[in-house]
């Protein structure tokens, strides 16, 4: 499952993505804050606006990604997908790096695990979730992950 995530909502960089999935974040920090506070989330990973990489959850193991979700008639799809969270937003564009990662880890995933149905947070959970949004390429990512890469 593909989604967008920023914390501040619209700031990039900084650690409250990290401290927001670690249980860590100070809901003093910032008004946004406050309405999240309490809320237990987490993902398998992260790429950041530079293609950086960061994984919180094994991907055998169940992170908290997708809340009421329902995909191809399977509800509670944390129990049985990986999350991907791309640091951004629904209103700008995701960055070239971030592509280029993700397609990486795509590919790698695929070769684990096998054939890959790819989502967004707003196809398992539509009404209730946008992202990862309009200005993700999914056409880019399905032509980057089937081209080989040597």
């Amino acid at each position: 499952m593909i989604h967008g995530i920023s914390l501040p909502p619209g700031e990039f960089g900084g650690p409250c993505i990290d401290q927001l999935f670690m249980g860590t974040l100070d809901p003093a920090a910032h008004p946004h804050f406050r309405e999240i506070e309490g809320l237990r989330v987490s993902s398998h990973f992260v790429i950041r606006r530079d293609g950086a990489l960061i994984q919180y959850v094994a991907c055998a193991e169940r992170a908290w990604h997708a809340g009421v979700s329902s995909w191809k008639g399977r509800e509670k799809c944390n129990d049985f997908s990986v999350g991907i969270e791309l640091e951004g937003a629904d209103d700008v564009p995701y960055a070239e790096p971030q592509y280029e990662t993700l397609a990486a880890l795509v590919r790698t995933l695929a070769n684990r695990y096998g054939p890959l149905d790819l989502a967004g947070h707003s196809d398992i959970a539509p009404g209730r979730k946008t992202d990862p949004g309009p200005w993700f390429d999914w056409e880019r990512l399905r032509a980057s992950i089937a081209t080989p890469r040597g």
